[in-house]
């Protein structure tokens, strides 16, 4: 089910969507990967990962990004995943920033869980899973669920719920999420009406920036949100610091 669309259906004005900055999951997936080993070197829960020294530094260019910004569009509300890394990123953001706003923590923005896989490269997965990750080739990573863990159909029926209560909760506001890189993909395909080709195309363009910016504005006349910006690196490369791109999980190559 699409959003409600027509000149009385409640928006927020502007919707902010940015991924986390790198974390230490993002570093210790992209050594592993490199080194061939089947499991990441963790000790944390997905949960608790932190950003990495470059995600601080990125969040903070993220922060002086938006104080960059007019006063008119920089946002007035947060909503942010439970997960660490993502409320790190939003919190040191808003210090850089200088604002003090209303975070709302909600847990339907968490990351799409992994299940029997977590922690797992992809050899690991190809070598520990091979029947099922000849199950996921054949189904495809829209449907595919891992064991114990959640498809990306599974993830689009927990962010349509969350997107609503923005709407109405943060009407004729400027909404920042700050969340993960599938949230940032399927919020797009929520929003703009994509079907599968369509999302698993974007996806396959490649990465999703850490703390890019996809951004909607609301247009009255049309009654929806359009899209302004996708993947927007500007807030690390106006502020002169490194741009990264690893993934979010060894469970979704390409």
């Amino acid at each position: 089910m699409l959003p409600r669309t027509g000149p009385d259906a409640p928006w927020p004005s502007a919707l902010w969507v940015v991924r986390h900055g790198e974390s230490a999951g993002n570093v210790a997936l992209a050594a592993a990967e490199a080194e061939g080993l089947e499991r990441l070197d963790l000790s944390h829960r997905d949960v608790d990962i932190p950003l990495s020294d470059l995600g601080r530094r990125q969040s903070e260019a993220l922060g002086r990004w938006i104080a960059d910004q007019p006063e008119d569009q920089r946002p007035e509300v947060v909503w942010v995943s439970p997960y660490v890394r993502a409320q790190q990123t939003a919190e040191i953001a808003l210090q850089a920033a200088g604002l003090d706003l209303p975070v709302v923590v909600d847990e339907r923005l968490r990351e799409r869980e992994f299940g029997a896989w977590d922690g797992l490269t992809r050899r690991g997965i190809t070598a520990q899973f091979p029947e099922e990750s000849e199950r996921r080739a054949a189904l495809g990573k829209f449907y595919h669920r891992p064991p114990g863990g959640e498809s990306w159909t599974d993830v689009l029926q927990r962010l349509r719920a969350v997107l609503d209560d923005i709407r109405t909760d943060a009407q004729d506001k400027r909404v920042m999420l700050v969340a993960h890189q599938v949230v940032v993909l399927l919020t797009r395909y929520v929003l703009e009406g994509m079907d599968e080709r369509s999302v698993l195309d974007l996806d396959a363009q490649g990465e999703v920036v850490n703390c890019s910016v996809t951004s909607y504005l609301y247009e009255k006349e049309a009654g929806r949100m359009a899209l302004e910006r996708y993947n927007e690196a500007a807030p690390l490369e106006e502020q002169d610091e490194q741009v990264t791109a690893e993934p979010d999980a060894p469970g979704a190559p390409r």
